[in-house]
């Protein structure tokens, strides 16, 4: 039986790109969640900031092989959390950081997860990442899945941080 939950951290192409190798991650798909427009929600009218999504990653995964606990410290990894609306370049709510989760459980270690990382001082400012209860998810077309992969020489601000969260 497998997980999904919900994440978000800026650009959704590196933030893909880094979690699909992550060992025990069954499948990625890049699409918008968090806000309330539920009709025309695609890449166009999520850069608006005015639908309320953000640029958001579904991750399947295989909680035998990954828990969703170092799936998170592994996400805390890969953005700064510490940024209202921007991840490097990228600037606007749709480029927030966000934990959309599916059940109490996901809930208690994302708030557990988000403590420790805000604790370890890594990022040198304060979490900032927004916790959710998941409502919607809209997948981004085609184009848009496997960026990176198709277009290795495509944007990305993210890389993998060596930090250490005391997990």
């Amino acid at each position: 039986m497998t997980e999904k939950i919900y994440i978000a951290g800026g650009c959704y192409w590196g933030m893909e790109h880094y979690l699909k190798k992550i060992p025990g991650v069954i499948s990625t798909t890049v699409g918008f969640s968090g806000g309330q427009q539920t009709k025309l929600v695609n890449y166009t009218t999520v850069s608006t900031g005015l639908t309320g999504h953000t640029e958001t990653v579904e991750v399947e995964f295989d909680p035998k092989v990954l828990t969703t606990r170092h799936l998170l410290f592994e996400f805390f990894r890969l953005h700064n959390p510490t940024t209202i609306n921007q991840q490097g370049n990228d600037k606007g709510t749709q480029y927030r950081s966000a934990i959309f989760y599916m059940n109490e459980d996901q809930k208690k270690i994302a708030t557990e997860v988000i403590k420790k990382v805000d604790q370890s001082g890594e990022w040198g400012a304060s979490v900032v990442t927004e916790l959710k209860a998941f409502t919607n998810f809209f997948a981004a077309d085609e184009a848009h899945q496997d960026y990176l992969t198709k277009r290795p020489d495509g944007y990305n601000c993210h890389i993998r941080h060596p930090y250490d969260f005391g997990e």
